[in-house]
């Protein structure tokens, strides 16, 4: 086989270091980040034709069996509500958001760290990694109040629970993901007399992140759940609050509409998350990556 000495300039080269393995080289047919706007909005129309289908049936079902507001709501009495008072939801949105997100950076961060030394030494993992399974397996629902209780009524307890319903997803994807490091990849580094923090940050870590996005789109719901159900235990403000106060009163639209509201927030993270991981792990394949 020839080796072409020169470089052909119209065929531009990308390279990157991900185990061991250079990308291969680019050609000229394009690629995900070259798909027409037309064609991502094509890939929306499943999503919305099933949401319109269950939406539509909803409303259906409520005007014709003539079910009280109070029992279940018309996706339009939810819609008028939401749009009547968009500035209510939001200001509580911005709370229940801003714990579940410093609960995910508390989390993410002590699983993370647990992660590394967990995938270092078996040891560590064999003796912390029951205690993690426990810590999960626990319900939000008991542990919640004796959060209140130790911590008092403060944003401290919200986010601490954000935080430990986000650890173990995270913990999981770290260890998994930092261990799956090609052995040819770190023969080579360690003939070029690399040291553990150089392995870390040039091999293991990149080649952890498709099991760190993955770990962190599932803690990321998880933390804004348990942000909500810590708002219901000991929070004054918040959708969690919010929704609790309207099942109390029979308000059933404005618990849905704060329900709606969660899951607005919860896409939007998921988005910007899926967003992102495109961004950083591109050395996926496109079919991966659609």
């Amino acid at each position: 086989m020839t080796v072409p000495r020169g470089r052909d300039e119209s065929r531009p080269y990308r390279f990157g270091l991900v185990g061991a393995r250079f990308i291969a080289p680019a050609t000229s047919a394009p690629g995900p980040g070259a798909t027409s706007g037309l064609n991502r909005l094509s890939r929306l129309i499943p999503t919305v034709a099933f949401l319109a289908v269950i939406l539509i049936g909803w409303e259906l079902a409520v005007r014709l069996w003539q079910v009280p507001a109070y029992l279940m709501p018309g996706p339009s009495a939810v819609g008028a509500r939401l749009v009547g008072d968009p500035l209510f939801f939001g200001r509580e949105g911005l709370v229940t958001l801003s714990e579940a997100l410093g609960g995910l950076i508390i989390g993410g961060g002590l699983a993370l760290g647990t992660g590394l030394l967990m995938a270092q030494w078996r040891w560590l993992e064999r003796a912390l990694l029951p205690v993690a399974v426990v810590a999960k397996v626990t319900p939000v629902v008991v542990i919640a109040p004796l959060f209140v209780l130790w911590f008092g009524f403060d944003a401290w307890p919200r986010l601490l629970i954000a935080a430990l319903l986000a650890f173990f997803p995270i913990l999981i994807g770290a260890v998994a993901g930092l261990r799956a490091v090609p052995t040819a990849a770190r023969e080579v580094l360690l003939t070029l007399d690399a040291s553990t923090v150089d392995e870390v940050l040039l091999l293991r870590l990149p080649s952890a992140l498709p099991q760190l996005f993955a770990a962190l789109k599932v803690a990321t719901t998880l933390a804004l759940l348990g942000a909500v159900v810590a708002e219901w235990v000991g929070g004054d403000r918040g959708l969690g609050r919010a929704i609790l106060l309207a099942n109390s009163n029979l308000d059933t639209t404005t618990a849905l509409a704060g329900v709606a509201t969660i899951a607005s927030i919860g896409m939007a993270l998921i988005g910007l998350l899926t967003l992102l991981e495109r961004r950083y792990v591109f050395w996926q394949a496109p079919l991966d990556r659609s």
